[in-house]
């Protein structure tokens, strides 16, 4: 009975997890379903093999190996090159639907563009130079969310204000840095900016992910007052 119900946690939790990530919307409560369903995935076999010391041996460290990398010191970040994996991971997602909430490939929304993209571009810096201090910051970004109101306020210090404001049709684009971030001053709506005078945003209007040129587009998002914000870890110390 025992065998029977830890099979069905174990298959349960892996059904579980793939339908959470199918999921575009993700809250904290999403965010803590998905542990436990990892967790699930990985206590049925470990209970399930109990008796068998070579699988138990093999299959108990799993959780500490995977946090292993969490732990290592923090390296100086390459600021450019972490600009350009975030720059193009945005542009990745050109065309993708809007999704009020969104967070990934089946849809996503303005402020969930520039978060989940910086996130992942954090994550692949942290594997790729065993930068602990890149990937506790991704955590960190997975953790808590960050709506445009969150981000033009400086939420968990993950941006800085660039001083710059005005309507994007009008910005002086040459005291902007490319994955420089523009917040309406309601707070409702975020854009990034790519350079170039280029914008990319999910756009609610449009229905998807659209990159335009700030200066020539009509666009009304591009007349509308803005404030500018740079993300922390791109900025100059």
């Amino acid at each position: 009975m025992l065998r029977r119900l830890l099979l069905i946690l174990t298959l349960g939790s892996i059904l579980a997890l793939v339908v959470l990530n199918l999921d575009p919307v993700t809250t904290k409560l999403h965010r803590l379903a998905i542990l436990c369903a990892m967790l699930g995935i990985w206590l049925g076999p470990v209970i399930l093999s109990w008796k068998r010391k070579a699988v138990r041996y093999a299959l108990l460290p799993i959780p500490f190996l995977i946090a292993i990398p969490f732990t290592l010191p923090a390296k100086p970040i390459d600021r450019e090159a972490l600009r350009s994996d975030f720059i193009k991971r945005m542009r990745a997602y050109q065309g993708t639907k809007y999704h009020w909430g969104g967070e990934n490939a089946r849809g996503i929304d303005c402020s969930g563009l520039p978060r989940k993209t910086m996130r992942d571009a954090l994550f692949s810096n942290g594997i790729s130079n065993l930068d602990g201090g890149s990937l506790r910051k991704f955590l960190d970004h997975w953790w808590h969310d960050t709506s445009a109101k969150a981000l033009a306020e400086g939420y968990r210090d993950f941006t800085i204000s660039t001083g710059e404001t005005g309507t994007i049709e009008k910005l002086d684009h040459s005291k902007l840095e490319p994955g420089d971030l523009a917040v309406t001053e309601d707070r409702t709506h975020i854009l990034a900016y790519l350079g170039g005078e280029n914008w990319i945003q999910a756009d609610p209007g449009a229905g998807k992910v659209i990159i335009e040129n700030g200066r020539t587009s009509q666009n009304g998002w591009f007349g509308v007052p803005v404030t500018t914000h740079r993300w922390s870890v791109l900025s100059t110390p």
